[in-house]
């Protein structure tokens, strides 16, 4: 079991996708995708950008991983295939990649990732579409705009933030095990908050 960490740079709600039930992680971060198996956690932390910086937006358990075919055709993630008309949760859904059949070129949903109108955005389907990998998680705590301050123990000496671009894994099974005990401690499992953003942004939060 791996504890993966990364900076979230922007809380919209989007890369990770916590609602209808299941969190996921689709689009971004192509490493922690790749490698990341089931059984191993993923915590997104929050970034200097956003004055977040130590606190915890979301953690999940990873309890499956599929290829975007997969995502794209179960009917379990329809509900996250975006409408940028819709409700807010419907707009930032992240499934949003297809294609005709096996090899031919990636199709891209109008989405978060999409160009203004729309369009589909090549500077986002590359690197998105590099790893052909979906993690899901059924287990998951998503604070977003209530992300708690990750305590001090568990900044210093081996701080469990990543504070750039990439991520981090190699942590001592100690800290990982007294980090996971402090998360399961809240008992607050699922979705606790909503995306920082739609507030920053003049958003407005659908909460049904």
């Amino acid at each position: 079991m791996k504890l993966y960490s990364y900076k979230v740079r922007r809380d919209f709600g989007f890369a990770p996708n916590p609602f209808h039930g299941v969190c996921t992680l689709a689009t971004c971060k192509p490493k922690i995708r790749e490698y990341c198996q089931v059984g191993d956690w993923v915590i997104g932390t929050g970034s200097n950008e956003e004055r977040r910086s130590g606190h915890l937006i979301y953690v999940m358990r990873v309890s499956e991983a599929m290829s975007f075919e997969d995502y794209w055709a179960d009917p379990r993630f329809l509900r996250k295939r975006p409408n940028l008309r819709g409700s807010l949760k419907q707009a930032f859904g992240d499934n949003i990649y297809f294609r005709s059949s096996e090899g031919a070129p990636w199709q891209q949903l109008p989405s978060h990732h999409s160009l203004p109108g729309g369009h589909a955005n090549p500077a986002n389907i590359e690197p998105d579409t590099r790893v052909n990998r979906v993690l899901v998680a059924d287990k998951f705590v998503y604070w977003g705009n209530q992300a708690p301050m990750i305590p001090s123990a568990f900044r210093t000496p081996k701080d469990v933030c990543h504070p750039s671009q990439g991520h981090k894994c190699n942590f001592p099974a100690p800290l990982v095990g007294a980090f996971l005990q402090w998360v399961r401690s809240e008992e607050t499992w699922g979705l606790r908050g909503e995306p920082y953003r739609w507030n920053v942004c003049n958003l407005i939060g659908d909460r049904n």
